[in-house]
């Protein structure tokens, strides 16, 4: 397995844990609408329905959502370090941490959500982000 394909396998693994997430959400909120006979009304403002939703039902996709906003930083960083040609061990190895962290913050968001430990890992999942970043643009500008 070449070095580049390392890189591109924790990118593939956060898309489906992305549609895992996907997935729970809708097994959720589906079952959730039907019993408490919520009508769809086109005409109400954009999430008030939804925040008609217990919160356990909600904090799916809350954390949908948020993995279809920072990771993005992470899928581009990722593909253009692919480009690039800068697969090293380090970058590897920060790009497994981001995802082990995003699917971390995940069971916090969805089992509990306690805002504390939630935010704790999100931060720390930003470390490994800026380090691809560093590498990223190390690679690009020198």
């Amino acid at each position: 397995m070449e070095i580049s394909d390392q890189l591109i396998q924790p990118l593939v693994v956060l898309v489906i844990w992305s549609m895992v997430m996907w997935l729970w959400m809708y097994a959720t909120r589906v079952p959730t609408i039907v019993s408490m006979k919520l009508e769809m009304d086109p005409m109400a403002p954009s999430g008030e329905q939804m925040a008609k939703l217990p919160a356990r039902v909600r904090w799916k996709a809350d954390n949908y959502n948020h993995l279809m906003e920072q990771p993005t930083l992470f899928y581009a960083l990722v593909l253009a370090l692919a480009v690039m040609g800068t697969s090293s061990g380090l970058a590897i190895y920060a790009a497994w941490a981001y995802v082990a962290l995003r699917i971390i913050h995940s069971f916090v968001q969805v089992l509990g959500n306690k805002i504390e430990v939630r935010f704790a890992v999100f931060v720390a999942s930003n470390i490994p982000l800026l380090l691809l970043v560093v590498l990223a643009a190390r690679t690009a500008f020198f």
